[in-house]
C-alpha cells in the first residue's frame, strides 16, 4: 500500500511542476504580447491589403512606430528602474 501512495505523490508532484512551467509560459506569451500585440495587428493588416492587390503602406508605417514605441518601452524597463526607486528617500 505504501508504494501505490508514494507513486501518487510523486505523479501529483509532477503535475504541478508542470502547471507550474505552463503558466510561466502563459505570462511570459502576454508580456509578449502586450508589447507587441500592434505591431503584428498592423503588419498582418498591411499584409492582407497587399494579397488583396491593395496599398498597405498606412499599415505598414503603423507596424513601424508601434515597433518603436514597444522598443522605447522595453527600454525603459530595466531592473535598474525597480531598485532605482529604493535610494530615493535618502
Amino acid at each position: 500500500m505504501q508504494i501505490k501512495h508514494r507513486h501518487i505523490r510523486q505523479a501529483g508532484q509532477g503535475m504541478v511542476e508542470y502547471i507550474i512551467v505552463v503558466a510561466l509560459v502563459a505570462v511570459a506569451a502576454i508580456a509578449v504580447y502586450q508589447l507587441f500585440g500592434q505591431v503584428i495587428r498592423s503588419q498582418t493588416a498591411a499584409m492582407a491589403k497587399e494579397i488583396a492587390g491593395e496599398d498597405g503602406s498606412e499599415q505598414s508605417r503603423m507596424a513601424q512606430s508601434a515597433a518603436e514605441a514597444a522598443a522605447a518601452q522595453t527600454a525603459a524597463k530595466t531592473l535598474k528602474s525597480f531598485t532605482g526607486n529604493a535610494g530615493a528617500g535618502q
